[in-house]
């Protein structure tokens, strides 16, 4: 079922894209550009939870192929290192909330300092060198309007997605007893806002008290703990 989850929102992604690049139009007078931009958004950010499930062991109990689609998924997602992210979500889970975790920012809690400084922590120039090849070999054959709303702009703006719903809110201070042990509280409301908002990942108390639990899963045990 994880890999059947994992190929079916990759394929939704990719086929997204293709379709906007090669058959839609970018125009600002029509309410469309908006959904097409929310959508490709919501399924960038489906990648980055594929990813982060892959981290966890939990799209294949074969390794090759669970990490395959890892690789996969965050090659996709903004051309970034899976290993790189890997060894940083252990020191996440290891750490979270704390010194030692390197998506906590521990000199401020404003919103945009601390998205500049979990960002910093997985950029690398070698991205925006791929980047740029990838988007001028492509203008080739795709109008460049198609290019940044459709392909880059998404991953952009699903970057501040999975960083309020999956760091910013849950992580954010003040840190409470209820918080405990893992310095991270659970998303309010129902279950369909969970998984709109960003795929049950601001379940994510859930997730770290049950980081085997996979993230189509995690209303399971926040219903428990209701």
């Amino acid at each position: 079922m994880g890999l059947l989850i994992a190929s079916t929102v990759i394929f939704a992604w990719l086929g997204h894209l293709v379709w906007l690049l090669a058959f839609a139009e970018v125009s600002f007078t029509s309410p469309m550009l908006l959904v097409h931009i929310a959508v490709q958004t919501y399924l960038y950010t489906g990648l980055f939870i594929t990813a982060h499930d892959a981290m966890h062991g939990l799209v294949s109990p074969n390794r090759a192929i669970n990490n395959g689609v890892g690789h996969l998924a965050t090659r996709f997602f903004a051309a970034l290192s899976y290993s790189r992210l890997l060894e940083k979500h252990k020191l996440h889970h290891r750490f979270p909330g704390e010194a030692g975790d390197p998506d906590y920012c521990t000199t401020s809690q404003n919103f945009w300092r601390w998205w500049f400084s979990f960002l910093k922590n997985y950029v690398s120039v070698w991205q925006f060198v791929i980047f740029a090849v990838v988007f001028n070999i492509l203008q080739i054959w795709v109008d460049q309007l198609n290019l940044i709303f459709f392909w880059i702009l998404p991953s952009v703006l699903a970057t501040f997605q999975l960083f309020y719903f999956g760091t910013y809110r849950p992580h954010r201070l003040p840190h409470t007893d209820t918080m405990l042990p893992h310095n991270s509280r659970t998303q309010k409301g129902p279950h369909w806002w969970a998984m709109l908002s960003c795929y049950f990942f601001g379940y994510h108390f859930e997730h770290h008290e049950s980081p085997r639990t996979p993230w189509w899963k995690l209303y399971q045990i926040k219903n428990q703990r209701v």
